[in-house]
């Protein structure tokens, strides 16, 4: 069975992305030291810690970016991290959504093009996937602001572009590394509220990492990334 034909896990109690003794290097530096963790199907999980603990890195691993150099990631039961890259990026492309801390719109292209692009990369019909994209940026509060490219728009205003654009294929999982990370704190709650509003709306499990705990605050769990290792801070998953 292809991933493609794998069945979408429902059940709330199932664990959705599972990460087991992760150890990568960068080099002769140490970045994850046995690191797991597991992400229950449809939560919001905020990855804590502070700067150079190796949460970014878990994320990547997680989100089948980066591979372990040793250890097993799963995604809904089947091993992702054995993939070759060219199965990866599909995984990546038809299953997960990114947001990012500077939201990397593309700048020669309009919000909507922007929001829209996934789909475009996966084939739906331009019409189809635009129209997509002016209807969740009607949801994120962008309503006809869709023809302004990316200079054209304010930070709040374009990371909530990024937003809509890593939630327009309705992804099972999204992966936000740091997405408030340079907003003021109005434009951090504003797009922070959005995302759980928008992830429980369509039933998306979230990754988030950050290193701010008011951010952490709108997640159901958290867990802290400290030396290349992971800890439960809250109740509801396994980590270590």
């Amino acid at each position: 069975m292809t991933l493609a034909h794998l069945p979408v896990v429902t059940d709330p109690e199932l664990s959705c992305v599972e990460a087991s003794d992760l150890c990568l290097s960068f080099g002769a530096t140490p970045a994850l030291r046995g690191a797991s963790v597991t992400v229950v199907t449809g939560e919001i999980l905020a990855v804590m810690g502070p700067s150079g603990s190796g949460k970014s890195t878990l994320l990547h691993c997680l989100a089948g970016i980066l591979r372990p150099n040793s250890g097993e990631v799963r995604f809904r039961g089947r091993r992702i991290d054995a993939l070759g890259e060219e199965e990866r990026s599909t995984l990546r492309r038809d299953h997960f959504g990114f947001v990012f801390q500077f939201g990397q719109l593309v700048p020669e292209l309009t919000a909507e093009e922007n929001v829209a692009l996934p789909l475009l990369l996966s084939g739906t019909r331009r019409t189809q996937a635009l129209g997509a994209a002016r209807e969740l940026l009607a949801q994120v509060g962008l309503d006809g602001l869709g023809r302004r490219r990316s200079g054209e728009l304010s930070g709040g205003q374009a990371q909530r572009v990024a937003l809509a654009r890593g939630l327009v294929g309705r992804p099972e999982v999204l992966f936000a590394d740091e997405p408030t990370g340079s907003l003021d704190s109005l434009n951090s709650e504003h797009v922070l509220e959005l995302l759980v509003a928008a992830t429980h709306q369509f039933g998306t499990t979230v990754v988030m990492v950050t290193h701010d705990p008011r951010v952490a605050a709108y997640a159901d769990r958290e867990i802290v990334v400290r030396d290349g290792k992971a800890t439960s801070l809250t109740p509801g998953g396994g980590s270590t």
